[in-house]
Formats: C-alpha cells, sequence, structure tokens
C-alpha cells in the first residue's frame, strides 16, 4: 500500500503540473485569438472570460490523457535513472502488479475524463453557444445596439433599433443596405420593422436576423422607380468572420442522451467520441508505463520523442475516423478497432521480456 501511495502521488504530481502548463498555453492562445475578434469588433469583450470558461472542459478533457502519459513517462523515468525501480523489482513489484498500480491513478483521471466528455464539455459548450449567439455578443458587423446607428465595418449597411428588450427583441428597427448592381449603377435597399430578433439556427450553425411586420424599399437613388414589398417576417443571414469563435461545431453543444437516440452520422461520430477519451486514457497510461523504462545512462528523456510520436498517432488516427464517421463513410467500428490495436500494443510491450523469455526457453527446449 505504502508503494501504491508513493507511485500515485507522483504520478498525479506530475500529471497536474504538466496538466497546468498545457492549459495555460492552450488557454493562453484561444484567448489571445479571441481578444483579437474582440478588438475587430466581431465579438463584444464582456463575453470574451466566460466563453473561455465555458470552454475549459474541452480543453480538459484532451489535456487530462496528455498530462496523465507525460506525468508517467515523467515520473517512471526518474525512478529508473535513480534505481527505485530496481529496487522495487528486487522487493518483487512484477510488471504486471506495476501496471495495476498504474491503472488506480489512471482510473481516477480516466472517471474524471469521462464526466467532462459526457455532461460538462457539452453543458459548457451549449451555454457558450448560447452566450455567443446572443443580440449583444457582437460588437462589430452584427451588433446591436439600442438608440444607436451602427456602420458594419467593409460596407455600407447602417443598422438601428429604437429599443432591445432584455430577451434581445428590437423594437422599430431601420436597416439600409447600400451597393451596386451588376451593372455598376449605385443601389439603395431600406428596411424598417416594428420588431426583429436575431435568432441561431443549430442545424445550420448559422445566425441571422429576423423582422417582423415592415416593409423593404429597394430603387436606385434619384430615379422614382422603387420597389415597396411589405413582409410579415424578412429574415437575412448574419455573415460570421471565417475561422472565428462562433464557427465550432454545434453537434458539441448537444447533450449525451440526444446522441443516443440519433442515428445521423455527426451524432453517432460524436457520441463514440466522447466514449473513446476516457477508454483512451487506461491504454496510453500502460504504453507510457512501458515506455518509461530506461538507465542512468540513457536519461529519462531518452523515449520523450517516440513516445510523443505514438500518442499522437493514436490521437490522430481517432480524429480522421471520427471525421470519416460524421461524414458517413463507415461505421464506429472502425474507431473501436483503434482503441484494441492498441490496447494489444500496450499488453504486448508490457509482457514483451516474458514473451521473450518463454519463446527463447522453448527454443532451448527444442534443441
Amino acid at each position: 500500500m505504502k508503494i501504491l501511495r508513493y507511485l500515485a502521488r507522483d504520478v498525479l504530481t506530475h500529471m497536474v503540473a504538466v496538466s497546468f502548463v498545457l492549459l495555460v498555453i492552450i488557454f493562453s492562445g484561444r484567448f489571445v485569438k479571441y481578444l483579437a475578434e474582440a478588438a475587430s469588433g466581431d465579438l463584444a469583450a464582456d463575453i470574451l472570460l466566460p466563453v473561455m470558461f465555458y470552454r475549459m472542459p474541452g480543453f480538459l478533457e484532451l489535456i487530462l490523457p496528455l498530462g496523465l502519459f507525460i506525468g508517467i513517462l515523467m515520473a517512471y523515468g526518474r525512478l529508473y535513472v535513480e534505481s527505485e525501480m530496481v529496487v522495487l523489482t528486487a522487493c518483487g513489484l512484477s510488471p504486471g502488479r506495476l501496471a495495476l498500480y498504474t491503472l488506480l491513478p489512471a482510473g481516477v483521471v480516466m472517471a474524471v475524463v469521462a464526466l467532462l466528455s459526457l455532461w460538462v464539455t457539452p453543458l459548457g459548450a451549449s451555454h457558450s453557444e448560447a452566450l455567443l449567439h446572443a443580440p449583444e455578443s457582437s460588437a462589430g458587423p452584427n451588433a446591436v445596439a439600442a438608440g444607436r446607428f451602427q456602420v458594419q465595418r467593409g460596407s455600407e449597411t447602417v443598422t438601428y433599433a429604437q429599443t432591445l428588450s432584455p430577451e434581445g427583441v428590437m423594437h422599430d428597427v431601420f436597416l439600409s443596405d447600400g451597393g451596386a448592381d451588376e451593372r455598376g449603377r449605385p443601389r439603395l435597399q431600406v428596411t424598417v420593422a416594428e420588431e426583429g430578433e436575431v435568432r441561431f439556427d443549430p442545424d445550420s450553425g448559422v445566425r441571422y436576423l429576423e423582422l417582423r411586420n415592415g416593409y423593404r424599399y429597394s430603387g436606385y437613388p434619384g430615379e422614382l422607380d422603387y420597389r415597396v414589398v411589405q413582409f410579415r417576417r424578412y429574415g437575412e443571414m448574419l455573415p460570421e468572420p471565417e475561422g472565428g469563435i462562433r464557427t465550432a461545431d454545434p453537434v458539441d453543444g448537444r447533450a449525451t442522451r440526444v446522441l443516443l437516440h440519433s442515428s445521423e452520422p455527426e451524432n453517432v461520430a460524436a457520441l463514440h467520441w466522447r466514449l473513446s477519451l476516457p477508454v483512451m486514457v487506461p491504454i496510453v497510461a500502460i504504453i507510457a508505463l512501458c515506455m518509461s523504462r530506461t538507465d542512468h545512462r540513457r536519461g529519462r528523456y531518452i523515449k520523450m520523442a517516440p513516445a510523443f510520436i505514438l500518442y499522437l498517432v493514436y490521437l490522430v488516427l481517432l480524429a480522421r475516423i471520427r471525421g470519416s464517421i460524421a461524414d458517413g463513410d463507415g461505421g464506429p467500428l472502425r474507431l473501436w478497432s483503434v482503441h484494441l490495436l492498441f490496447a494489444m500494443l500496450a499488453l504486448g510491450m508490457l509482457y514483451s521480456s516474458q514473451l521473450l523469455g518463454w519463446l527463447r526457453a522453448r527454443r532451448h527446449a527444442q534443441a
């Protein structure tokens, strides 16, 4: 029990330290990117921090398995370099028991990752989407501010709303859109409506402005030939900056129970991806255990590079197969075949010395 506490404490300490550093790096990079959107007027600055905290569980569900992987490499690498692992082996610590001691803290991480991927991350993503697609979430092209004329950047569109309710409904809306027709003549379109609202379409993942009970005037300045259209409902898509904060996959915000009852390829892919993340944890833990074997001459970092490459191959294969499943190319069985392949690889690496010894003994017996 003392050995278990010693190993688990060492592994979890390294994992927390590595995960914190990775989280700071990723959080800072994303925050700088989103801050650039706020500075350009595509996003309201006061929602940046809430959105980032809502999306933090999505970062953690990917960071924690990697942090555990690196933590095992560093913790056990130190034990091998300082000959502590040799002492533990001499005291009867077999590879199987060492793997069991490693899987116990990995099980805790697996439970945390499962909680994040199956419940917390979708909940945070849904809150993030609701916050981002609210009318007041933009500070530039799609901005809605009561009692103020606003000009859309890079165009001749002018918007105005007399009042804005707490629910996001605009009253006495004015929308002016200039431009030119196909022959280059200046053209003007003016829309007025009693009320309007910015809505989000979860199927297409786009926002649009819905106006109700109004008129639309279109024609050429200086001419009397104007067309007047009366409408009860009028919708216009709001352009989003490409690659911005709002371009996240809408399936990420759907609850896991919704995905369980759906047969759409993108929902099936998202469901099995969420299940794959916790399953990945014990497999990479055993792989890290096997690849941490070293001695004081080679050092504790000698196998870091090949271990990272193997981890990246594992993760990239899962991500690519998820994308192909979402596109309707094959079923989720291919995703689980990758887990089975790496689980067999982990077991083979764990018992490779015993297997080689058995093969040598059999060869000598036959000779």
